[in-house]
């Protein structure tokens, strides 16, 4: 199951399983991704607002000097909210970092604008201490400036992430080159299905994070995801990462211990039925509003998730 690929609207192939790196801890992330991809690992996320992707590029170039040959490891990497005006220098300072030549796969991270002039690279505030926001800023120019990256060979497909169906619907009609993935936070308390819908009617890839909830896996005691896993002789991490491979999604694992790596990889075939067992209690989550999204930045925008409006 974790060698399974996808097929992107760009007729190129994406894993099915990959790394994440946000949050890694500093200074492991380096071995994390090298042992990742030693131990069979084909993907790897990265994002400049982590602020690791040279630990990241690191780690590539000791998995490259083993051996593991660049065309054979699937890197995807997000322009930040302060770049969004300056996409072609975020994604120059992502390549710098990384140490490549090109990504295979280049992510809007979130569809604002932070002053890019403002008082920090990353996360800009006002005096006030709130995020220091462009309101007047549409989301649908940074696409165009994507779009642009796409004849330079420098990104190999362009995407978004954290898209809720409202900003597709928006951005959509205007796109002369459609998403090929929308990464979101997607887990049995947050299905998201209204735009997990839209994407597979539109033939674009949905990419899973934050797939066991937040720190300390609180989705690993829900009872399905237990029963399940007693049923399939698997932990309840196997589960929930299998989940979304089974409905045909990518999922990313967070971690930077080695056994914990080696472990996430070892996924298994959920069938209709089991698949409709954590489905039914994702819609029941859903019908009580009881849902939770653990990944939700002070941006103080109206994104339009229905969990959140």
């Amino acid at each position: 199951m974790a060698d399974k690929t996808f097929k992107l609207n760009t007729g190129a192939d994406i894993p099915a399983f990959g790394l994440g790196t946000w949050q890694g801890e500093p200074g492991k992330v380096k071995t994390a991704v090298s042992h990742a991809l030693k131990s069979g690992y084909k993907l790897i996320d990265a994002a400049y607002c982590y602020g690791n992707e040279d630990e990241v590029g690191a780690g590539l170039a000791d998995a490259f000097a083993s051996g593991i040959k660049r065309e054979d490891v699937f890197v995807m990497t997000k322009v930040w909210a302060t770049y969004n005006t300056r996409i072609g220098l975020g994604l120059e300072k992502s390549l710098k970092a990384l140490g490549l030549d090109y990504v295979d796969l280049y992510l809007i991270h979130w569809p604002l604008l932070l002053n890019p002039d403002g008082n920090d690279d990353r996360f800009p505030k006002k005096e006030d201490g709130s995020r220091d926001v462009i309101h007047s800023f549409d989301h649908r120019e940074a696409w165009k400036e994507m779009e642009k990256l796409v004849e330079t060979g420098k990104v190999k497909a362009i995407g978004v992430c954290n898209y809720s169906k409202r900003y597709l619907e928006e951005l959509l009609p205007v796109a002369k080159i459609v998403p090929a993935i929308n990464q979101l936070e997607n887990h049995p308390w947050l299905p998201q299905t209204e735009i997990v819908d839209l994407c597979h009617e539109k033939g674009i890839h949905v990419v899973a994070y934050s797939p066991l909830g937040s720190t300390g896996s609180p989705l690993a005691s829900a009872e399905p995801v237990v029963k399940l896993a007693e049923k399939k002789g698997v932990s309840p991490y196997t589960i929930l990462l299998s989940h979304h491979v089974s409905r045909g999604h990518t999922v990313l694992a967070k971690s930077v211990n080695p056994d914990r790596i080696d472990a996430n990889k070892n996924l298994v075939a959920l069938e209709k039925d089991e698949l409709k067992l954590l489905d039914d209690y994702s819609a029941d989550i859903v019908a009580k509003k009881e849902w939770k999204r653990y990944v939700y930045p002070p941006f103080g925008v109206e994104f339009g998730f229905p969990d959140k409006s």
